[in-house]
This record gives structure tokens, C-alpha cells and sequence, in this order.
């Protein structure tokens, strides 16, 4: 089977993904759209429903690579919290800085869900758009609500 791309919407930014089966090998936000279709996880994500990401597989996590590791680490955070940069390369035998150049260059947002890690002194970067991070934390519970990742409640 070929990779698909296809698109849907968050917010004002469209959600690119280009995936084959369960693998996830970008994910990508932008102004215009792309006909085709995305993963049905992701569609109910970006909508702010419930949804199982961990059905998703990202190529950033394959390997041994520094970065892989990083990927893994922040994959596990669960949805609605947040760790810094600090926290995740005290994990994985790194620097902050190493953790924050990998969540620069994550080819899955999302799927590797680099918008929950922050820096200690405030929210941290996000490309394209600081605006995206926020409304995922938002969406995912920094404010009360069911969080759309597997359904679960935040306080």
C-alpha cells in the first residue's frame, strides 16, 4: 500500500498527515488543505473528541538515536500534563537543549506529542505557531473537561 496524505482541520490551521496502515511518517500544520484522508485517531483528536493515538505508530520513535529515545519519552506523557525539557532529558541521559532541538525537528506532532513539553520558565516553542500549542494544551485539558486523547477527564 502507498503512503496517503491527506488533511483535516484545527482550529484555523489545517493538520497535514502523511501515513501508511498505523505508521504516522509526518505530520504537519498549515494554512491551506489537502485533499485525501487522515488517520481516524487523528480526525478525532483535531476535533477535540476522544481518541486512542497510542493505535498510532510514529517513524521518530524507530531506533536507538538520541532523538528516537526523546520521542519514546514524550509519547509517554499522558494527555493533559506537561513535563520541560529538563525532565525529559534527565530521562533519556541528555541536555534540555538536545530535547528542545529534537520537539524543533519532530516530523509527528501530535502523534509524538511534543506540545506537552515545556520549558521550565513558561510554555517553550512550537512551530509553526505558539498559538497551536496552547490550543492543544487548552484542548486537552488545562482547563476542565474531557481530554480527547482516550477519553479521559482532567482536573
Amino acid at each position: 500500500m502507498a503512503i496517503v496524505n491527506g488533511s483535516c482541520r484545527f482550529g484555523l490551521w489545517h493538520v497535514h498527515v502523511a501515513w501508511q496502515d498505523d505508521l504516522v511518517y509526518r505530520v504537519r500544520f498549515a494554512r491551506e488543505g489537502l485533499n485525501g484522508p487522515v488517520p481516524d485517531e487523528i480526525l478525532r483528536y483535531c476535533a477535540g473528541r476522544p481518541a486512542d493515538l497510542s493505535t498510532l505508530q510514529s517513524i521518530a520513535t524507530e531506533g536507538d538515536s538520541v532523538s528516537a529515545r526523546i520521542y519514546r519519552a514524550v509519547r509517554a506523557i499522558p494527555c493533559g500534563e506537561t513535563v520541560t525539557y529538563g525532565e525529559i532529558a534527565l530521562g533519556v541521559g541528555t541536555a534540555p537543549r538536545v530535547v528542545g532541538s529534537a520537539m524543533a525537528r519532530n516530523p509527528t506532532p501530535i502523534v509524538v506529542p511534543c506540545h506537552r513539553v515545556v520549558a521550565k520558565t513558561g510554555m517553550g516553542g512550537f512551530t509553526p505557531d505558539l498559538a497551536i500549542k496552547k490550543d492543544l494544551l487548552a484542548m486537552e485539558g488545562r482547563t476542565p473537561g474531557p481530554c480527547p486523547e482516550m477519553g479521559e477527564v482532567n482536573r
